[in-house]
């Protein structure tokens, strides 16, 4: 049995429930749900802030690292304030602010291959918000052996991409869906990549981008709508565009759907 809506919270998230694709049976599922974000950062920031306020029941939050005054631009989530502050307990504060009734895990930890399933484990959901490219398939491969659903998103100077995947999962004509490693195959070189604090990024960016991912989450824990799984959104900023490339696991006709 789900857990039953209280009168405050009824009332903090009226403008779900009277949603026909939501109600108040989907509200409880996000009472319910227990969402891992890997990353405190420019993605993390609005992720956790959004997820919050949708009601999510626990959020687990991995971050080893602390607040700096050049994360301010685009990390939301922390404040003037929170400089030199580890980024978990400074996301954990921020919650607690946005919203009473989430509970919060914090781990003030790198996430490794040798505590990646014990981490994941418990939670229903994970999300990748992570800044580089050995975290990224670190996780998926993780999320994919403890048969959990990711959302990873990532951001460039102006441009960002979302994703959905459930690679232990098929889709409505029972083809495998596909892995992060079909969209991906290899990991750049070390260094191919300019970090952040190298090419610059525009501080909205990230905002556009976790909120996309954010919605990701609340969709698939609902089941409003139809998830990016097998399809990747990508946002071109400055051209204020929109695109979807589907992807698929070799082998397989299709993709797509949930």
């Amino acid at each position: 049995m789900a857990d039953p809506l209280h009168a405050d919270e009824i009332a903090r998230y009226a403008r779900h429930i009277i949603l026909p694709e939501i109600g108040g049976g989907g509200q409880q599922k996000l009472k319910a749900a227990r969402v891992l974000v890997v990353g405190a950062g420019g993605l993390g920031a609005p992720l956790i802030a959004y997820l919050a306020a949708a009601g999510i029941g626990r959020l687990g939050i991995v971050d080893d690292d602390t607040v700096s005054l050049s994360n301010l631009q685009r990390q939301i989530i922390h404040d003037t304030d929170a400089i030199g502050m580890a980024k978990v307990d400074s996301a954990a504060t921020a919650v607690a602010r946005i919203n009473p009734h989430v509970a919060v895990d914090r781990h003030g930890l790198r996430l490794t291959e040798e505590n990646a399933a014990a981490l994941l484990s418990g939670y229903d959901i994970a999300v990748d918000g992570s800044d580089n490219f050995a975290t990224r398939y670190l996780v998926a491969d993780a999320a994919e052996a403890a048969r959990v659903p990711l959302v990873t998103g990532a951001v460039g100077r102006f441009d960002g991409s979302v994703t959905v995947l459930a690679p232990f999962d098929t889709d409505a004509e029972g083809a495998p869906l596909p892995r992060y490693r079909d969209l991906f195959p290899e990991r750049p070189p070390e260094g191919a990549v300019p970090t952040c604090a190298e090419a610059g990024i525009v501080g909205a960016l990230p905002g556009v981008v976790g909120t996309l991912m954010a919605m990701e989450v609340i969709k698939f824990v609902t089941g409003a709508g139809t998830p990016l799984l097998g399809r990747l959104l990508i946002y071109d900023a400055l051209e204020a565009r929109f695109d979807t490339i589907r992807y698929r696991r070799p082998g397989s006709t299709r993709s797509g759907g949930r």
